[in-house]
């Protein structure tokens, strides 16, 4: 999810998933020691829970950069041992980390001992041609002997040769009950299901075997399954009024312009909302229009808003 959920789109997804937990765009440890740690790490009171997602291969530099991020107010730190993309695989992190597991146990050491908020770790079931259930079980139980007890499965294997990140999240087959054998084995660790997830009923069937979700691409291009499933798991009564929703995304990119952000950095996020809705291409196209957005008046979006109504299936 790089460039995708910064904190104008996790501040979003907050207003329509009140109880759901955050997490950062991926960050590489050189980002964070030698660029602005502002610009990448600055976000909203409202966004808590959230988790700062590392990307890196030293343990030295992720410790540094998990102490980074709790004192930022943090409350988690995820490793990315999952994207499959060629600027992480260049890096030698990623997915790539899972075909050296001790260093990736070596990594966890060192940023757990660094802070005192918890440090998790997203991965793949396996790279390329290991597809065998032992070498995902083997990972897992190095890092679980080492003291991490939450997990996020990317329910895929990774093909790191041929395969561009896109196919990366279609060509491998689904193999959930590859994952569902992680709980089995370790049912005391959180393992909470990524990958493929697109509905309510999805997500709900997940949760008799699996200790959470994480949607990833679904939250952007349909972000209000964040509010149905909110409402289908309790954790708010009833949905918000997407009225409603939109004003407040509006004052806030008021507010957000008034600081230096281009009107186009906040609206870019809320491109998925109203699917199904009447005058939504025209919602989706005044956002996208940088003739519009040049002028920087976050009323656009109310403006654009104006131009949908609910459909009589909605």
């Amino acid at each position: 999810m790089i460039d995708v959920t910064d904190r104008h789109c996790r501040y979003f997804h907050r207003l329509l998933a009140p109880r759901a937990r955050l997490y950062s765009e991926m960050t590489t440890t050189g980002a964070l020691i030698f660029g602005d740690q502002r610009r990448h790490l600055q976000f909203n009171d409202q966004e808590h829970p959230v988790a700062l997602q590392l990307g890196g291969s030293e343990p030295h530099d992720l410790a540094q950069c998990a102490r980074i991020g709790q004192h930022w107010g943090y409350d988690e730190i995820n490793l990315n041992c999952g994207c499959p993309s060629e600027r992480v695989q260049k890096g030698a992190f990623g997915a790539c980390l899972m075909r050296e597991p001790e260093l990736v146990r070596d990594c966890f050491n060192a940023m757990q001992d660094a802070v005192s908020i918890p440090v998790t770790i997203k991965h793949r079931l396996g790279l390329d041609g290991t597809t065998d259930y032992g070498f995902v079980r083997d990972f897992v139980g190095l890092l679980y002997e080492a003291g991490c007890r939450v997990f996020i499965v990317h329910a895929r294997h990774a093909i790191l040769g041929g395969l561009s990140p896109k196919e990366n999240r279609e060509v491998p087959p689904l193999r959930y009950d590859q994952a569902a054998q992680l709980k089995a084995e370790f049912p005391d660790a959180v393992i909470v299901l990524n990958g493929g997830l697109q509905t309510v009923a999805q997500s709900q069937e997940a949760l008799a075997s699996f200790d959470g979700v994480m949607l990833g691409r679904a939250a952007w291009h349909q972000p209000e399954v964040l509010a149905h499933l909110s409402v289908a798991l309790g954790h708010r009564q009833c949905e918000p009024h997407l009225d409603d929703v939109v004003n407040e995304m509006a004052d806030y990119a008021a507010s957000q312009v008034q600081q230096g952000v281009p009107l186009r950095v906040v609206a870019k996020v809320l491109l998925g909302l109203g699917q199904g809705r009447r005058g939504a291409r025209l919602w989706r196209r005044m956002l996208s229009d940088q003739t519009l957005l040049r002028d920087n008046d976050a009323r656009l979006i109310n403006q654009a808003w104006q131009q949908t109504t609910p459909t009589s299936a909605s």
